[in-house]
């Protein structure tokens, strides 16, 4: 009991340091800063899985996973600002007949279904860089050997996004990408592997034209 209160002698004898000084965070560097590189961030998600053991197609898988993205809230890092978190989504077979309908109003007649693949796009708001990075993409398809069918603007609702002045500013826009399956791969894993190729190679050249700096540009799936 005697060192206790000697310590807490001590202690009540410490100097007054003051007011806590609050610090402000500083927003992450848009380009290589020293050892740190923006591209070798990764992502660290919560993740759910819902599927139809038949393999029915239903639109009561998309009501689940909505329901089960609901119940992933806590994972969203959301701040004193509710509306401002890290996002989230759901990913979902292609569904044909809607983007038949779709592609099919700007005179685009879609293979048959598993014959395309479809890439979705976080575009620039800068329209001129925007109109860049899509002429960039079809030259790596006909290098990647695949063809580019057309782009799809995708209808968004943005009334649920924070109303911070910087959010709204760094507003994507949404863009759909159709490339058709080459001839001659017919195995569904080498289909795989070409697209895989094919993104990674868009990822890397957007990424050195611009030196590194933010561009507003990422591949979603």
């Amino acid at each position: 009991m005697k060192d206790l209160g000697a310590q807490i002698e001590s202690n009540a004898a410490l100097p007054d340091m003051g007011p806590a000084k609050r610090t402000t965070a500083r927003p992450a560097p848009k380009g290589p800063v020293g050892l740190y590189d923006p591209k070798n961030e990764h992502d660290a998600c919560g993740v759910g899985f819902i599927a139809n053991m038949k393999g029915v197609k239903s639109h009561q898988i998309v009501r689940d996973g909505l329901f089960m993205l609901n119940n992933l809230t806590h994972r969203g890092a959301v701040g004193a600002d509710p509306l401002m978190g890290d996002g989230a989504g759901i990913l979902v077979q292609i569904p044909d007949r809607l983007f038949r309908e779709e592609m099919a109003a700007q005179g685009v007649e879609l293979p048959a279904p598993g014959q395309y693949a479809v890439g979705h796009l976080f575009m620039p708001a800068d329209a001129q860089l925007r109109a860049h990075i899509e002429e960039l993409i079809v030259q790596v398809a006909a290098a990647e050997g695949l063809n580019v069918l057309g782009f799809r603007d995708v209808p968004v609702d943005n009334s649920s996004l924070s109303k911070a002045p910087h959010i709204a500013e760094s507003e994507p826009v949404h863009r759909q990408v159709f490339v058709n399956r080459p001839q001659g791969i017919s195995d569904e894993d080498d289909y795989e592997r070409r697209l895989y190729v094919f993104r990674k190679v868009i990822s890397n050249r957007i990424f050195a034209e611009t030196d590194g700096r933010d561009n507003g540009f990422y591949t979603v799936s």
